[in-house]
C-alpha cells in the first residue's frame, strides 16, 4: 500500500464502519498511514491515522493513469 491507492477498513476503528473506502493520504511507515475516508457521495468523513493491518488494498494508483 502506498499515498493515493485507495483502500478500505476490515474492521470498524475510531466511529468508522467496516467497508468505509478511503484514499491513502500520507504513508508513515510499514504499519501505518493516514487516511483519507469519504462516503457513497465523496464527502469526508474523516482523516485519521490507521493501522494497515486494518485495511484492505482496493485499487492501486498508477502514475501511468494520468498520461
Amino acid at each position: 500500500m502506498k499515498e493515493l491507492d485507495i483502500v478500505k477498513l476490515t474492521s470498524s476503528y475510531k466511529n468508522i464502519a467496516e467497508g468505509t473506502e478511503g484514499t491513502i493520504v500520507i504513508d508513515y511507515d510499514d504499519d501505518t498511514c493516514e487516511v483519507e475516508f469519504f462516503d457513497s457521495n465523496g464527502d469526508t468523513i474523516k482523516v485519521i491515522a490507521v493501522p494497515k493491518k486494518l485495511l484492505e488494498l482496493v485499487w492501486v494508483f498508477s502514475d501511468n493513469e494520468l498520461l
